[in-house]
């Protein structure tokens, strides 16, 4: 059994009632603007590796399994005439599984590829003119081009950008009828990949990816919030039990497996994104 004194939800929600809260200073990170997007990236070129590239030119089709992410490159820049906001640039890395068909076979052969897409957003970040140090880092010299804030380095908020599990809708072979240029990919794509990529000369592959995605701009700053108690567990750990039907008891019933949810249910007037097809 555990040491830690277990209590239960009602005289914890009691106790927090009653108690006095205590001001702590918090040094947190705020969010000053944000923004949702609905992106359908169309045709985009997958690039292979030299191997993998001599059976997308010998291919009659090809089908697409997953896509999944890679990385992201997020470089965030002031915007000129426009103080206190800031543009994002962000380069998303798709790793892409298809099946290649060639000739009459009928045994696909499975190989990666990258796509890449590049999308910029302009957020209000607000002003930050101060230089900051911590213990807990290496010191390094700023070389910060200087700004209007009395000669001193602007400091740049910092950009967080989610995207969800990206959804393949479509693909397709395509002749290369104009040159088509290999991008700029990070060291740590070409190893994910095992060798070096090269741009298609003769036949490419074309995918159309759906994506949503969150883009945030944030400062730490100083917060004074209530403070009602350190916290301290209120339960047990749960050990492991060795009867796979009381495990099993513990799984909701599915409903929505025999039930699905008609389209009336499921469909809603109020999109929360748009949808910026390119």
């Amino acid at each position: 059994m555990s040491d830690v004194p277990i209590e239960s939800a009602s005289n914890t929600a009691e106790a927090n009632n009653a108690m006095e809260t205590e001001p702590v200073c918090l040094d947190v990170p705020r969010i000053y603007d944000s923004c949702g997007a609905k992106d359908c990236l169309r045709d985009l070129t997958v690039f292979y590796t030299a191997e993998n590239q001599e059976l997308i030119d010998a291919a009659t089709s090809v089908r697409v399994n997953k896509i999944s992410v890679i990385t992201a490159t997020v470089d965030v820049d002031s915007v000129a005439f426009h103080r206190g906001y800031y543009a994002v640039d962000i380069i998303y890395y798709f790793n892409v599984c298809c099946e290649v068909y060639a000739g009459t076979s009928t045994v696909p052969t499975q190989i990666n590829g990258l796509a890449t897409h590049t999308k910029r957003v302009v957020l209000y970040g607000s002003d930050a003119c101060v230089k900051v140090f911590s213990s807990d880092t290496e010191p390094e010299i700023d070389t910060t081009e200087l700004d209007c804030c009395n000669g001193y380095p602007v400091t740049m908020p910092r950009a967080t950008v989610q995207i969800s599990s990206p959804m393949a809708l479509a693909s397709a072979l395509a002749p290369v009828t104009t040159p088509v240029i290999l991008p700029f990919i990070p060291e740590n794509v070409t190893e994910f990949f095992g060798a070096d990529l090269v741009a298609p000369a003769a036949q490419q592959v074309q995918v159309t990816i759906g994506v949503f995605t969150i883009t945030q701009l944030s400062r730490n700053v100083q917060l004074m919030m209530p403070s009602y108690d350190f916290c301290v567990p209120r339960k047990e750990c749960d050990g492991q039990t060795d009867d796979p039907c009381e495990a099993f008891g513990k799984i909701d019933f599915p409903a929505d497996s025999f039930f699905p949810p008609s389209s009336v249910d499921s469909d809603s007037d109020a999109a929360p994104f748009d949808c910026h097809c390119r």
